[in-house]
């Protein structure tokens, strides 16, 4: 499939950026540079970006290509009925931390909505893809096949829930314990929603500020292993919209009439 192996050659190229990390002798530092919001940005992000675009633009020249690297803030509005949306590299706090955590994220948009999207994180040899009409499948090195979401906790096992590694807030913290007895599980990046989509974790909350291409990959991937995400209303979460932030929003393995009722 010609997005998974767009994602394979960007996040080669990541890689190569990621061995000077690990290297304690390393003779070539990573440049580091910050973007209006504070969050960093290094030479692994633009070489990605630039791969991505530039294979996306050759595959379907007739879409456009929205990266979270290329400056254009949101799509021309009104937003085009179907593009690419693209975040070259999630998680460079992870990246540069030498976690391992961070990840390459290609989705398609129609209307609106993700429709199929690949979630890439080369330093664990992993790939996500699925769309909510395609399934969900997962390449873990050489081995391979189809994902779905696990069974909402029965008596006795607690609710698994899945919360960043660098964007802890109280009010995450709080929307867990409703949810008793419960685990956390700390990831970083998209990889968050990957563990939703795979079955080893059931709930992920997100209350706390995200933009439209940090989450579109990874929704398409959680939505066709059977999950949901979807804001504090109960709505899925929409792309192309003129504000580019994401409301808040949770992804579970169940729908939001089993999570939200009595949230205050």
């Amino acid at each position: 499939m010609a997005v998974l192996d767009i994602v394979k050659r960007s996040g080669w190229a990541i890689l190569q950026y990621y061995s000077e990390i690990a290297s304690a002798d390393s003779r070539h530092p990573l440049k580091v540079t910050h973007k209006e919001d504070r969050s960093p940005l290094t030479e692994a992000d633009l070489a990605s970006h630039k791969i991505i675009v530039s294979a996306l633009s050759e595959l379907t020249p007739h879409l456009p290509v929205i990266s979270e690297e290329d400056g254009k803030r949101v799509p021309k509005y009104p937003a085009p009925k179907c593009f690419w949306l693209v975040d070259p590299l999630d998680g460079t706090k992870e990246f540069l931390a030498g976690s391992g955590e961070f990840t390459v994220n290609i989705a398609l948009i129609w209307h609106g909505k993700s429709i199929f999207g690949v979630v890439g994180a080369p330093a664990l040899d992993l790939i996500y893809w699925g769309g909510e009409d395609e399934g969900a499948f997962r390449i873990d090195g050489i081995m391979g096949g189809s994902i779905e979401i696990a069974p909402w906790p029965v008596s006795g096992r607690p609710v698994r829930i899945v919360a960043s590694k660098s964007h802890m807030t109280p009010e995450t913290l709080a929307f867990a314990q409703r949810f008793k007895p419960n685990e956390l599980i700390q990831a970083g990046s998209s990889l968050k929603f990957c563990r939703i989509a795979e079955g080893s974790a059931d709930l992920y909350p997100r209350l706390g500020p995200t933009c439209e291409w940090d989450t579109a990959a990874a929704q398409a991937v959680v939505e066709g292993a059977g999950g949901h995400v979807f804001d504090l209303e109960g709505r899925a979460l929409r792309y192309g919209k003129k504000e580019i932030l994401n409301p808040y929003f949770v992804a579970s393995s169940v729908s939001s009439e089993v999570i939200l009722p009595g949230l205050s």
